[in-house]
Protein backbone atom coordinates (compact mmCIF):
# COMPACT_ATOMS: atom_id res chain seq x y z
CA UNK A 1 0.00 0.00 0.00
CA UNK A 2 2.85 2.71 0.71
CA UNK A 3 4.57 1.56 -2.31
CA UNK A 4 0.96 2.30 -4.35
CA UNK A 5 0.51 5.79 -2.40
CA UNK A 6 3.89 6.73 -3.10
CA UNK A 7 3.06 6.66 -6.54
CA UNK A 8 0.66 9.54 -6.26
CA UNK A 9 2.08 12.60 -7.13
CA UNK A 10 0.19 15.10 -5.31
CA UNK A 11 0.39 12.86 -2.48
CA UNK A 12 3.84 12.41 -2.70
CA UNK A 13 4.39 16.32 -2.88
CA UNK A 14 2.63 16.73 0.01
CA UNK A 15 4.28 14.45 1.92
CA UNK A 16 7.98 16.41 1.09
CA UNK A 17 5.93 19.43 2.08
CA UNK A 18 5.18 18.07 5.28
CA UNK A 19 8.92 16.41 6.17
CA UNK A 20 10.27 19.65 5.03
CA UNK A 21 8.79 22.11 7.14
CA UNK A 22 7.97 20.24 10.43
CA UNK A 23 10.03 20.53 13.30
CA UNK A 24 11.61 17.32 14.70
CA UNK A 25 11.62 16.39 17.03
CA UNK A 26 8.26 17.19 18.25
CA UNK A 27 6.82 19.65 20.42
CA UNK A 28 6.07 17.12 22.88
CA UNK A 29 9.63 15.49 22.50
CA UNK A 30 11.16 19.32 22.72
CA UNK A 31 9.35 19.93 26.24
CA UNK A 32 10.49 16.86 27.74
CA UNK A 33 13.75 17.76 26.54
CA UNK A 34 13.18 20.80 28.40
CA UNK A 35 12.18 19.63 31.75
CA UNK A 36 14.47 16.97 31.75
CA UNK A 37 17.10 19.76 31.25
CA UNK A 38 16.02 21.67 34.28
CA UNK A 39 15.86 18.79 36.10
CA UNK A 40 19.36 18.28 35.85
CA UNK A 41 20.27 21.56 36.25
CA UNK A 42 18.31 21.88 39.91
CA UNK A 43 20.10 18.52 40.47
CA UNK A 44 23.21 20.00 40.19
CA UNK A 45 22.90 22.74 42.20
CA UNK A 46 21.81 20.79 45.04
CA UNK A 47 24.38 18.22 44.92
CA UNK A 48 27.32 20.68 46.25
CA UNK A 49 29.24 23.38 45.26
CA UNK A 50 32.52 23.33 43.30
CA UNK A 51 34.57 26.39 44.53
CA UNK A 52 36.86 26.13 41.38
CA UNK A 53 34.14 27.07 38.64
CA UNK A 54 31.71 30.10 38.71
CA UNK A 55 27.79 28.44 37.93
CA UNK A 56 25.61 31.24 36.67
CA UNK A 57 22.21 31.42 34.76
CA UNK A 58 23.75 34.18 32.38
CA UNK A 59 26.42 30.89 31.30
CA UNK A 60 23.07 27.94 30.77
CA UNK A 61 24.18 26.46 27.80
CA UNK A 62 21.74 23.37 26.88
CA UNK A 63 22.40 20.55 24.83
CA UNK A 64 18.96 18.81 25.41
CA UNK A 65 19.33 16.47 23.08
CA UNK A 66 22.57 14.96 23.60
CA UNK A 67 21.00 12.77 26.18
CA UNK A 68 21.16 9.44 24.62
CA UNK A 69 21.38 5.52 25.35
CA UNK A 70 23.41 4.82 22.47
CA UNK A 71 26.71 6.55 21.04
CA UNK A 72 24.36 8.58 17.98
CA UNK A 73 26.63 7.99 14.63
CA UNK A 74 25.85 7.83 11.34
CA UNK A 75 27.09 3.26 10.46
CA UNK A 76 27.37 4.71 6.76
CA UNK A 77 29.90 7.69 6.90
CA UNK A 78 31.54 6.07 10.15
CA UNK A 79 32.14 2.56 8.35
CA UNK A 80 32.85 3.79 4.74
CA UNK A 81 35.45 6.88 6.17
CA UNK A 82 37.64 4.18 8.48
CA UNK A 83 37.76 1.84 5.26
CA UNK A 84 38.83 4.22 2.83
CA UNK A 85 41.27 5.39 5.49
CA UNK A 86 42.63 2.21 6.19
CA UNK A 87 43.26 1.20 2.89
CA UNK A 88 45.41 4.64 2.40
CA UNK A 89 47.61 3.84 5.21
CA UNK A 90 48.38 0.12 4.49
CA UNK A 91 48.83 0.88 0.97
CA UNK A 92 51.16 4.20 2.08
CA UNK A 93 51.11 6.28 -0.65
CA UNK A 94 53.60 9.85 -0.54
CA UNK A 95 50.89 12.21 -1.12
CA UNK A 96 46.96 11.53 -1.41
CA UNK A 97 44.01 13.55 -3.52
CA UNK A 98 40.71 12.89 -2.56
CA UNK A 99 37.87 14.68 -4.43
CA UNK A 100 34.65 15.89 -2.49
CA UNK A 101 35.01 13.71 0.60
CA UNK A 102 34.01 14.26 4.02
CA UNK A 103 36.30 17.01 5.31
CA UNK A 104 36.92 15.63 8.47
CA UNK A 105 37.76 12.08 6.86
CA UNK A 106 40.35 13.26 4.34
CA UNK A 107 41.64 15.81 7.55
CA UNK A 108 42.67 12.99 9.29
CA UNK A 109 43.88 10.97 6.50
CA UNK A 110 45.94 14.02 6.05
CA UNK A 111 47.99 13.87 9.32
CA UNK A 112 49.74 10.54 8.10
CA UNK A 113 50.49 11.68 4.45
CA UNK A 114 49.91 15.31 3.13
CA UNK A 115 46.57 15.21 1.16
CA UNK A 116 45.52 17.85 -1.51
CA UNK A 117 41.83 18.05 -1.22
CA UNK A 118 39.50 19.60 -4.24
CA UNK A 119 36.24 20.66 -3.66
CA UNK A 120 33.57 22.98 -5.47
CA UNK A 121 33.43 24.49 -2.15
CA UNK A 122 35.99 26.02 -0.16
CA UNK A 123 37.67 24.64 2.90
CA UNK A 124 37.27 27.18 5.48
CA UNK A 125 40.05 25.92 8.24
CA UNK A 126 43.52 25.36 7.58
CA UNK A 127 46.07 22.46 8.57
CA UNK A 128 49.38 20.96 8.23
CA UNK A 129 50.03 19.08 5.39
CA UNK A 130 46.17 19.40 4.20
CA UNK A 131 46.02 21.23 0.83
CA UNK A 132 42.98 22.50 -0.85
CA UNK A 133 42.32 23.21 -4.45
CA UNK A 134 38.45 25.00 -5.31
CA UNK A 135 37.94 22.30 -8.56
CA UNK A 136 35.02 20.17 -9.97
CA UNK A 137 35.14 16.62 -10.01
CA UNK A 138 33.85 16.69 -13.77
CA UNK A 139 36.58 19.17 -14.69
CA UNK A 140 39.48 18.11 -12.11
CA UNK A 141 42.53 20.09 -12.50
CA UNK A 142 45.44 17.75 -13.29
CA UNK A 143 46.82 15.72 -16.52
CA UNK A 144 46.25 12.62 -17.75
CA UNK A 145 47.62 9.47 -15.15
CA UNK A 146 48.96 12.58 -12.73
CA UNK A 147 47.74 11.18 -9.63
CA UNK A 148 48.50 7.30 -7.57
CA UNK A 149 45.91 7.92 -4.65
CA UNK A 150 42.92 9.34 -5.02
CA UNK A 151 39.81 8.65 -2.93
CA UNK A 152 36.56 10.01 -3.70
CA UNK A 153 33.94 8.68 -0.84
CA UNK A 154 29.99 9.15 -1.16
CA UNK A 155 30.87 12.16 -4.03
CA UNK A 156 29.42 10.43 -7.46
CA UNK A 157 26.01 9.62 -6.49
CA UNK A 158 25.24 14.02 -5.71
CA UNK A 159 27.00 15.12 -9.22
CA UNK A 160 24.64 17.30 -11.58
CA UNK A 161 21.61 17.10 -8.51
CA UNK A 162 21.64 20.26 -7.62
CA UNK A 163 22.10 19.54 -3.85
CA UNK A 164 25.45 20.97 -2.84
CA UNK A 165 25.14 23.96 -5.30
CA UNK A 166 26.43 22.00 -8.43
CA UNK A 167 25.00 22.51 -12.23
CA UNK A 168 22.06 20.53 -12.80
CA UNK A 169 23.27 17.61 -15.17
CA UNK A 170 21.70 14.26 -15.74
CA UNK A 171 25.02 12.33 -16.49
CA UNK A 172 26.80 14.03 -13.70
CA UNK A 173 27.92 10.35 -12.08
CA UNK A 174 29.10 8.93 -15.75
CA UNK A 175 31.13 12.97 -15.99
CA UNK A 176 33.01 11.93 -12.60
CA UNK A 177 33.69 8.66 -13.18
CA UNK A 178 35.59 9.28 -16.41
CA UNK A 179 37.37 12.21 -14.89
CA UNK A 180 38.59 10.31 -12.32
CA UNK A 181 39.99 7.25 -14.53
CA UNK A 182 41.73 10.07 -16.41
CA UNK A 183 43.54 11.45 -13.65
CA UNK A 184 44.49 8.26 -12.18
CA UNK A 185 48.36 6.85 -12.91
CA UNK A 186 49.09 3.91 -14.19
CA UNK A 187 48.97 1.25 -11.29
CA UNK A 188 47.08 3.50 -8.90
CA UNK A 189 44.81 3.54 -6.64
CA UNK A 190 40.89 4.63 -6.70
CA UNK A 191 38.98 4.36 -3.55
CA UNK A 192 34.98 5.29 -3.80
CA UNK A 193 31.57 4.22 -2.33
CA UNK A 194 28.16 4.64 -3.88
CA UNK A 195 24.64 3.90 -2.74
CA UNK A 196 23.60 0.67 -4.39
CA UNK A 197 19.99 -0.40 -5.19
CA UNK A 198 18.14 -3.39 -6.68
CA UNK A 199 18.12 -0.90 -9.63
CA UNK A 200 19.63 2.48 -11.17
CA UNK A 201 17.26 4.64 -9.55
CA UNK A 202 17.20 8.79 -8.73
CA UNK A 203 16.04 9.80 -5.62
CA UNK A 204 16.19 13.36 -6.74
CA UNK A 205 17.70 15.98 -5.52
CA UNK A 206 19.76 13.90 -2.84
CA UNK A 207 21.24 11.33 -4.56
CA UNK A 208 21.40 8.43 -7.07
CA UNK A 209 21.42 4.62 -6.58
CA UNK A 210 23.47 1.96 -8.73
CA UNK A 211 23.38 -1.69 -9.31
CA UNK A 212 26.93 -3.33 -8.58
CA UNK A 213 27.46 -4.19 -12.41
CA UNK A 214 26.62 -0.68 -13.18
CA UNK A 215 29.36 0.51 -10.79
CA UNK A 216 31.92 -1.22 -12.46
CA UNK A 217 30.53 -0.49 -16.11
CA UNK A 218 31.45 3.26 -15.01
CA UNK A 219 34.80 2.37 -14.03
CA UNK A 220 35.95 0.35 -16.68
CA UNK A 221 39.03 -0.59 -17.45
CA UNK A 222 39.91 -0.37 -13.89
CA UNK A 223 40.53 -3.69 -11.90
CA UNK A 224 38.46 -4.22 -8.93
CA UNK A 225 41.03 -4.88 -6.42
CA UNK A 226 38.55 -5.43 -3.42
CA UNK A 227 34.52 -4.67 -2.52
CA UNK A 228 32.12 -4.26 0.78
CA UNK A 229 28.93 -3.20 1.27
CA UNK A 230 27.33 -1.80 3.54
CA UNK A 231 23.81 -2.56 4.86
CA UNK A 232 22.23 -0.95 8.09
CA UNK A 233 25.31 -1.46 10.53
CA UNK A 234 26.90 -4.11 8.74
CA UNK A 235 29.86 -4.43 6.83
CA UNK A 236 29.67 -7.15 4.20
CA UNK A 237 32.23 -8.58 1.63
CA UNK A 238 29.06 -9.42 -1.03
CA UNK A 239 26.68 -7.24 -3.15
CA UNK A 240 22.96 -8.73 -2.00
CA UNK A 241 20.24 -7.07 -3.90
CA UNK A 242 18.00 -8.76 -2.02
CA UNK A 243 18.25 -6.14 1.03
CA UNK A 244 17.47 -3.50 -1.05
CA UNK A 245 19.46 0.05 -0.39
CA UNK A 246 23.08 0.32 0.95
CA UNK A 247 26.43 1.36 0.42
CA UNK A 248 29.04 -0.01 -2.03
CA UNK A 249 32.86 0.70 -0.97
CA UNK A 250 35.36 -0.32 -4.08
CA UNK A 251 38.93 -0.56 -4.42
CA UNK A 252 39.63 0.19 -7.62
CA UNK A 253 43.39 0.12 -9.51
CA UNK A 254 44.16 1.17 -13.36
Amino acid sequence: MKSLLKKIPLLKYAVIFIRIFSVKPNFFERLRAFIHFLLDYHLFKKSGKNKNYKLSTEDLFPRIYDKTTLTNIDPIYFLQNTWCAKKIFENKPTRHYDVGSQALMVGIISQFVPTTMIDIRPLSISLQDLFFIKGSITELPFRDNEITSLSSICVLEHIGLGRYGDPIDQFGSEKSAKELIRVLADNGNLYISVPVDTENKIYFNAHRAFTRDYVLELFKPLKLVEEKYIYGNDLINDYSPTRGFGTGLYHLKK
